[in-house]
């Protein structure tokens, strides 16, 4: 059961019924998302919570529980939160899946304009409150040991534990990169994503220069869905941008080094397992590191300072045989930790686990 904000989305159903026994779709289009927002100002619930409202959803989620037995119920995300939270007579697991507070924790700490900066500061003390709602919920889970640990400090509560995202090794499959090729970097994700905007703004600005001083042959891809009109101003002679990408798969194996300078955001980073499961070296800031459990260079090199960012992608530039080396551990790091047939079996055993409890 979920929301389609466009008409069109409604057409998937058919798709989803290929695989679910029971699609239940609610069409909540945009301008009563936007107006849930407006009405709820003045009110202290995150205005992500406001977006979701719907009486619709409310109504067919009474019609499914009055004529279904659940033995346990999964809920994505802290806005869809609220729509089960009272519901104590199922278990139930809330799949956040990131600390959204450390994420406007981290997004308050950036240099931004006045009217910005103020709706961050509301948008976030909701949140951090908000995330109380966690007592209610059997068990909570997250996607990286940061913000598992984060949420506990926070929280001090105890039913909150970890489900990292996951791979498809069947689409980002492992094997034919060609490790001589070294003039290609790489950022991949939704361009009107805020972390995402910001991090290729960074990297064009702060980081880029640094690499063409001593390979000025390199060219930067951004390849992502809707880019915003300040990502597009960015493309030029060694900058492209290019827009909705189909198979993206073929996009990483084109590409010598993978990079995610993210100066904000919370939980794991799809971009950087998914460049880790093909062999793609990367080099990213602290943004999600932590929830990769590894040592830099196993896969991903971090580095936050811009000249220290830029020399490690200089030091990949210029030797494959380092390319490969971290590339591969990679692999390793993914098919023992992050690949779906893993995961799958660890959110199994947490619905048996909830369901056991009742």
């Amino acid at each position: 059961m979920t929301f389609a904000q466009h008409k069109d989305e409604l057409e998937y159903i058919k798709e989803l019924e290929k695989v679910f026994t029971k699609v239940h779709l609610i069409y909540l289009p945009k301008w009563k998302s936007v107006l849930n927002c407006i009405r709820g100002f003045w009110d202290n619930k995150p205005f992500q919570v406001h977006y979701f409202q719907s009486g619709a959803m409310r109504r067919m989620l009474k019609a499914v529980l009055s004529a279904e037995h659940f033995d346990a119920i999964h809920v994505q995300h802290l806005r869809m939160s609220p729509y089960l939270s009272q519901r104590k007579n199922i278990p139930r697991i809330l799949d956040l899946p990131d600390a959204f507070s450390l994420y406007w924790e981290r997004r308050q700490a950036m240099k931004r304009g006045l009217a910005r900066t103020f709706f961050e500061k509301i948008e976030g003390a909701r949140v951090l409150r908000y995330e109380e709602i966690l007592r209610s919920y059997n068990m909570s889970l997250v996607c990286s040991s940061e913000d598992l640990n984060y949420l506990r400090e926070k929280h001090h509560v105890d039913n909150i534990r970890l489900l990292p995202n996951g791979v498809d090794l069947d689409t980002f499959v492992a094997g034919g990169h060609d490790y001589s090729k070294n003039d290609t970097l790489l950022f991949t994700g939704n361009m009107d994503y805020a972390p995402n905007v910001d991090a290729v703004i960074y990297f064009s600005q702060e980081i880029l220069p640094l690499i063409h001083q001593k390979m000025p042959h390199v060219r930067f891809v951004i390849a992502g869905q809707r880019p915003v009109k300040k990502v597009l101003e960015l493309a030029n002679d060694c900058i492209v941008v290019t827009g909705f990408i189909k198979e993206l798969a073929p996009v990483y194996n084109s590409a010598s080094v993978v990079v995610a300078p993210l100066r904000f955001g919370a939980g794991t980073q799809n971009k950087v397992l998914e460049a880790m499961a093909m062999g793609v070296p990367v080099v990213c800031t602290n943004i999600g590191f932590g929830g990769l459990n590894i040592e830099s260079g196993q896969g991903a090199i971090k580095q936050t300072d811009p000249q220290l960012f830029a020399d490690s992608v200089i030091a990949l530039l210029s030797t494959a045989e380092m390319r490969k080396r971290v590339g591969e551990a990679g692999i390793n790091v993914i098919r023992s930790q992050f690949s779906w047939d893993v995961i799958a079996q660890q959110l199994e055993s947490y619905l048996q686990e909830v369901a056991s409890s009742k």
